[in-house]
């Protein structure tokens, strides 16, 4: 049954400022506090946050730990997340405290499949080096040998997590001609993979040492905490590129900037980052790797989504049912 003791208005805070016509149709439906000066919260503010509201609304630039949540009023019952990951909010002590979770999942699936190819084009090919010659007036036009990079096309394309997101990039890569493979925790249905031409790894390591470009699409986890590990990294061809559009902890990025600054890989795309927004400055200062400030959603097509999608959750919220978009028990 419905649960009708809940505030048809009730007070939402959101930390970050949202497309235009998202923030005026929240301020239509709620007691909305919006953001005004578009920074990421303080702990300070976050925990301030959670005890004056009905419904909290973050993104991953929030880290909502059991510390935040335990500042929560009696009043806080749903943390409605805007984007899909939501490793940032421990939803172990969410629950404990009766806190719903919910995230915008789908809605940026497209959007990062296609910075995710982009990367998978651009870093073989060398694009950014090129793009930076040109700024630097020093092009001295062609030569049969100058900024040779590698042909995309036939090479084995190694996908991490298979999920909306890997599909996606599967069904993107394969169109230029590379060969799919990937790990998964589960397998895919054989006509997914018949449709994709895909093969199915148990193991990441088998994954890795075969791949000619490894690109990550898995939630970050404590399961997936720098799972491409040192000796993974070391055990990829010295040919092979890295390409991360998921989240930056599940690389060791030391490891990883060690690796392309000896060659021991070829070179690495990458649009998220272990400290973010802090970057090595060691990353900065190699040329074989392209480096994105988390582009990956960045379309407003995808954050007017996300952003109905977090409204969506909080009507069904207040009209007492469950919110569309709930994080249940065993999510990722």
């Amino acid at each position: 049954m419905p649960d009708s003791n809940r505030p048809k208005r009730p007070r939402v805070i959101v930390t970050r400022q949202l497309m235009p016509h998202v923030e005026a149709r929240m301020a239509e439906l709620f007691d909305v506090a919006l953001s005004a000066h578009d920074h990421a919260f303080t702990r300070d503010e976050l925990k301030a946050a959670v005890a004056d509201c009905d419904v909290f609304v973050p993104t991953v630039t929030d880290e909502i730990d059991a510390e935040v949540i335990a500042a929560a009023g009696e009043r806080l019952k749903l943390i409605a997340n805007f984007g899909a990951g939501v490793d940032h909010i421990d939803l172990a002590a969410a629950r404990a405290k009766g806190i719903m979770v919910s995230n915008t999942p789908g809605v940026f699936t497209e959007d990062t499949a296609d910075m995710t190819m982009a990367l998978i084009l651009s870093v073989p090919r060398r694009l950014a080096e090129g793009e930076k010659l040109m700024r630097s007036g020093l092009w001295a036009g062609w030569a049969p040998s100058a900024m040779l990079g590698h042909r995309v096309g036939g090479k084995l394309l190694g996908i991490i997590g298979m999920g909306r997101i890997g599909l996606a990039v599967a069904r993107r890569a394969r169109a230029f001609g590379l060969s799919i493979h990937y790990h998964n925790r589960r397998r895919l249905p054989q006509a997914i993979e018949e449709e994709l031409g895909a093969s199915y790894h148990a193991s990441v390591d088998t994954l890795l040492r075969i791949s000619d470009v490894v690109t990550i699409h898995c939630p970050h986890t404590a399961e997936t905490h720098e799972m491409v590990n040192a000796a993974r990294i070391g055990a990829m061809k010295p040919t092979a590129y890295l390409i991360n559009t998921a989240r930056g902890e599940i690389v060791d990025e030391k490891a990883l900037i060690a690796a392309l600054q000896t060659g021991r890989i070829a070179g690495a795309g990458l649009d998220v980052y272990t400290h973010e927004p802090a970057v090595d400055a060691a990353l900065l200062a190699l040329d074989n790797v392209v480096l994105l400030p988390h582009l990956g959603s960045a379309t407003i097509e995808g954050r007017e989504a996300s952003g109905e999608k977090v409204i969506a959750n909080i009507r069904a919220w207040c009209d007492g049912h469950r919110p569309p978009d709930q994080v249940l028990e065993g999510w990722a």
